[in-house]
């Protein structure tokens, strides 16, 4: 790789030293608090089911095995459909609009969720919020990278990751003190909120250029920039880049600038999913509870958001300075190190066989809950027991130092700008339908074999990553939109020809 501009101790121009960023700031928070409803609205559930699984509960609203598994899993359907319109919306709408049009599902469904008298009521409400969620996802990062410069670009685009994580972190604390339906009718702030501070945002410099509006695109840069900030060079850059991408056509596809980043985005989000965060989160509190720690299992959920909450704040102040390839080569490292560990105790641990459930719609939730509680349960209360905890805390701080959040950001740095709203949607829908397939299958293997055979399956999907990284995944880090996208364009380089780019343009 032939690269001109230096990747570290780049000095400032005196353009970027004139830079003013607290209204970008106050436009980034803005857009955030969609992730924050979509962090709360993911582990709804989570104090929800308990309640609802009681004796006392309303006999309507009582959820058995099946309707709680549904319950739970219904959310990441809707979020793949949420990707699915996302592609539609980003290019028909613009993203700041398409972000702001998600309150709408997210407010329906806590709405139909709090004063539900059924249980379709409530797993409409469910799937509504994952449809928001879907949304959220396929939009915000898209949106922070078009309004964001290329000097906090990397610490601002962890920010999705870092309030999603505030999100669910709220709920916890909110779940054992607050009833059910008050929980849904608190999920509707973040969502209201973000409606009436997005009304004042400006949309995406970017996104205006490309409609020919040049006037309100030099206002919105001007804006998020200072007024002390000369918007003519970010601008012609921009224009340059929307110049010598045009409309894309099914025969341009095949062209590398185009089917390269798309593939890089999609293959990112689809390993990010491999390697098992989503079940590994899904059954963490049976885990903790059926362990030989003593740990209340009521802190487990509380310690998982706190360690993923510290990673991804790492993760953000080192992205720029560390740059992504790094962080996602310690990331796969630590979580190849900790499911390999949690690999070996599985299969050295004593895992009863036994015929199979006579009931299929109980093994989603008791049976798999047993299997993990017998493996862990396995031998005398010892230090030794505290290193399954150690490994899937190191896991899960692995995932969110790097394949965690830097999925999303590269996802929105490398898109091409011309089919940057259909392919983030596309990217979003493929990591959610893989989340589903992969917790349910993870299910019926730890019912059939235990947790040897899914640990076994992450630590090959880690190998994976890390191979994925040295060899497809570019270094990002310091480089502008237009610079990344003349990388896939020349397949060499970052830098680019501004002589050469003026008589294209001419």
């Amino acid at each position: 790789m032939e690269e001109e501009t230096p990747l570290l101790n780049r000095r400032p121009t005196s353009t970027e030293s004139k830079i003013n960023n607290s209204k970008l700031f106050l436009a980034v928070f803005s857009a955030v608090l969609g992730n924050f409803s979509f962090g709360y609205s993911l582990v709804y559930s989570s104090p929800v089911l308990p309640q609802l699984a009681r004796p006392d509960a309303d006999p309507r609203l009582r959820m058995g095995t099946e309707q709680a598994a549904w319950f739970g899993s219904i959310y990441t359907l809707g979020a793949a459909a949420g990707g699915l319109g996302a592609m539609l919306l980003n290019d028909m709408i613009g993203r700041k609009l398409s972000i702001m049009t998600s309150a709408v599902p997210s407010t329906i469904g806590y709405m139909l969720m709090g004063g539900a008298v059924d249980i379709r009521m409530l797993l409409v409400g469910r799937f509504l919020t994952g449809i928001a969620g879907g949304m959220t996802a396929a939009s915000i990062p898209v949106y922070i990278s078009e309004i964001s410069h290329k000097a906090v670009r990397g610490a601002l685009g962890s920010c999705p990751q870092i309030t999603a994580v505030f999100g669910m972190l709220a709920l916890y604390v909110m779940g054992p003190v607050v009833p059910w339906r008050w929980l849904a009718v608190a999920g509707e702030v973040p969502a209201v909120l973000m409606v009436v501070l997005l009304a004042f945002m400006p949309r995406s410099p970017r996104r205006l250029l490309a409609l020919g509006r040049e006037q309100q695109a030099e206002r919105a840069l001007r804006w998020l920039r200072g007024k002390h900030y000369d918007t003519h060079i970010e601008l012609s850059a921009i224009q340059h880049s929307i110049n010598t991408q045009g409309k894309v056509t099914w025969s341009q596809l095949a062209t590398p600038i185009y089917y390269k980043p798309i593939l890089i985005s999609v293959v990112m989000r689809f390993l990010q999913q491999m390697t098992g965060i989503t079940p590994i989160l899904v059954y963490l509190e049976t885990i903790f509870s059926k362990s030989t720690v003593p740990l209340p299992p009521s802190y487990a959920a509380s310690i998982v958001g706190a360690v993923r909450l510290f990673s991804v704040a790492v993760a953000a102040s080192l992205m720029d300075k560390a740059g992504r390839k790094a962080l996602l080569y310690t990331s796969s490292l630590l979580m190849f190190l900790s499911s390999l560990t949690l690999t070996m105790i599985s299969h050295t641990s004593a895992f009863p066989p036994g015929p199979a459930p006579p009931n299929l719609t109980m093994s989603l939730d008791y049976s798999s809950h047993n299997a993990i509680g017998n493996t862990l349960d396995a031998g005398p209360p010892t230090a030794a027991g505290l290193i399954p905890l150690i490994s899937t805390m190191v896991f899960i701080f692995g995932y969110a130092l790097g394949w965690g959040p830097i999925t999303w950001l590269l996802m929105s740095e490398v898109l091409p700008l011309v089919a940057r709203g259909v392919a983030s949607g596309l990217c979003v829908t493929v990591s959610w339908l893989t989340a589903f397939m992969v917790t349910h299958a993870f299910t019926h293997l730890v019912d059939r074999y235990g947790l040897y055979v899914p640990y076994l399956c992450f630590t090959v999907v880690c190998v994976l990553c890390l191979l994925f990284t040295a060899v497809c995944i570019p270094e990002t880090c310091g480089r502008s939109l237009e610079e990344i996208e003349n990388y896939f364009r020349t397949g060499r380089t970052f830098t680019i020809n501004r002589s050469q780019s003026v008589a294209q343009s001419n």
